[in-house]
């Protein structure tokens, strides 16, 4: 089941048991290895979202970005040095106005992935809104504030996380995040639409042949496709 936006919620204080630290500490060490594959080529990455939080669950996902335009043969020359196996590879765009990623999948719950073009501001921001952490943070066990698909704002405590309602405070939350009021506007009312009409899916997801590169794959999408080929110009 898709976790809802709480649209009116009391701040709460939470403690975490044992098994959520030990989870935490279990991801966290998966995404270690797979970043310092991708800073050795000098590609700097984040891991973004719950384990970025703290607020891990049973079915957190180990999410790197890589925040810059890439060529995709270096990155993934970075993965083969470290032997570590691609299980799929897509092209995404979640709407047409949207920057085209590579995403890059290890497993089911691995992603690497990386923007084909320019984002704008509030694309970026997207990611610090969600909370980030860079290789050097992770390694130090640093656990940064974000917000949660539920809205609400997590800030890490010592004993684990205080959490509150984003909806009317959209500009202490901004604050807080180091992003623009802007785009914790538009997260909230991509979330709200989302749970009002329910998900409906993403514009483009492309899986990439075997030998075919990333750049390949978007320069036939958007030979074909009118509305991907206005991004591109967008955000040359």
């Amino acid at each position: 089941m898709a976790t809802k936006p709480t649209k009116h919620a009391e701040n709460q204080t939470l403690i975490y048991r044992s098994q959520r630290w030990a989870q935490l500490k279990a991801l966290r060490d998966k995404a270690v290895p797979l970043m310092e594959a991708l800073e050795l080529f000098h590609l700097p990455c984040v891991v973004h979202g719950s384990v970025a939080r703290g607020d891990v669950k049973e079915t957190s996902d180990v999410d790197v970005f890589i925040p810059e335009v890439q060529n995709s043969f270096l990155l993934e020359t970075a993965l083969e040095k470290a032997m570590i196996c691609v299980n799929s590879r897509f092209l995404v765009q979640a709407t047409p106005t949207y920057a085209m990623k590579a995403h890059i999948e290890i497993d089911e719950s691995t992603t690497v992935s990386f923007p084909l073009m320019e984002m704008r501001r509030v694309e970026r921001e997207f990611y610090r809104f969600g909370g980030e952490v860079n290789l050097a943070q992770l390694k130090a066990d640093v656990r940064v504030a974000g917000v949660d698909k539920r809205l609400m704002l997590i800030e890490p405590t010592v004993k684990g996380h205080d959490e509150s309602c984003v909806i009317g405070q959209e500009e202490h939350v901004a604050g807080i995040l180091g992003v623009s009021v802007e785009t914790v506007s538009d997260r909230v009312r991509a979330l709200l639409k989302r749970d009002s009409v329910g998900r409906t899916g993403v514009f483009v997801k492309k899986e990439l042949e075997p030998d075919e590169t990333f750049e390949l794959a978007l320069k036939k999408l958007s030979d074909a496709n009118a509305a991907v080929r206005r991004r591109m110009k967008k955000g040359s």
